[in-house]
């Protein structure tokens, strides 16, 4: 229950973030074109945007399987070292996403003490920079999730709907 809520909210974000960083840039370009003047704050907050989506975009890739990954080296293995590839990697991407957390977490509380506001909306910066520790920890609990289901079922999340990979199929592919 809680994952599929996890997963609704995360989509809605992601498409949310999107659709207002596309209609903050096609608003100011029309105004410009149109008027003369643009919107002066555009540019700043659809970077701001599009850097959440981004953050929340990577632990959707890793949930889906359509993160970037080079496994080049994972598939020209044989069945048990590739067994032991595929947890090394993603222990390190746990490892990795829990300590950029971590310390995003720590940057957020500095830079709340700072009281940085952004240049042209005037924002607070640490919640433009909660970005960082909210996407990294959902993209770890993401790796958390993908491990847990290679583990028990062999299996790796797949970016083609309704497949898994498997070792064994993978194995009887291979000429």
């Amino acid at each position: 229950m809680f994952n599929r809520l996890l997963d609704h909210l995360e989509e809605w974000l992601i498409s949310a973030l999107m659709a207002a960083a596309t209609l903050v840039a096609f608003t100011a370009v029309a105004m410009r074109y149109t008027t003369g003047s643009g919107i002066s704050w555009a540019q700043e907050l659809t970077i701001y945007l599009f850097i959440w989506m981004a953050k929340f975009g990577a632990a959707y890739g890793v949930r889906t399987g359509i993160h970037i990954g080079v496994d080049f080296v994972v598939n020209a293995a044989n069945p048990a070292i590739k067994r032991i590839l595929i947890i090394s990697a993603m222990s390190l991407g746990v490892t990795f996403t829990s300590v950029i957390a971590f310390f995003g977490a720590r940057w957020v509380i500095f830079i709340y003490g700072t009281g940085q506001v952004s240049p042209d909306l005037e924002w607070p910066m640490w919640i433009i920079y909660l970005a960082i520790p909210l996407g990294s920890s959902l993209m770890c609990y993401r790796f958390v999730q993908a491990m847990i289901f290679f583990l028990k079922t062999g299996q790796l999340h797949s970016h083609y709907h309704g497949t898994a990979d498997t070792f064994e199929e993978e194995q009887k592919a291979l000429p």
